[in-house]
């Protein structure tokens, strides 16, 4: 799987978020590490997700996982705090602001 496709399938994925309540600015930068590298930003800004496929300097965190963590966290199927505590997530800056995002992510059941 190329990057474009990975950006393309998250992108899908995290656009369908409500962030409608979160007047908090936070801003995310994913690194996509192995199959499809590279990296992303999410930035929540007045309630409104944006989602682009550059780096972002003014970030809260920064998240490093595969492709496949990836897909597993943002469509709800991984808990944040089980993929950190088992290696499968990294994650730098803002603990606080970073543990936001499991708020916004789909719960699939």
């Amino acid at each position: 799987m190329t990057y474009e496709e990975v950006f393309s399938q998250v992108k899908k994925i995290f656009m369908e978020a409500d962030v409608s309540g979160e007047k908090e600015h936070l801003a995310f930068q994913f690194n996509i590490a192995g199959e499809g590298e590279g990296a992303f930003y999410a930035e929540v800004k007045e309630g409104v997700l944006y989602v682009e496929p550059y780096e972002y300097y003014d970030r809260d965190a920064i998240f490093t996982c595969s492709a496949e963590t990836l897909f597993k966290l943002a469509g709800g199927k991984l808990d944040l705090i089980f993929a950190f505590t088992t290696g499968k997530l990294r994650v730098e800056g803002n603990l606080e602001k970073a543990m936001k995002l499991q708020s916004f992510v789909k719960k699939n059941k």
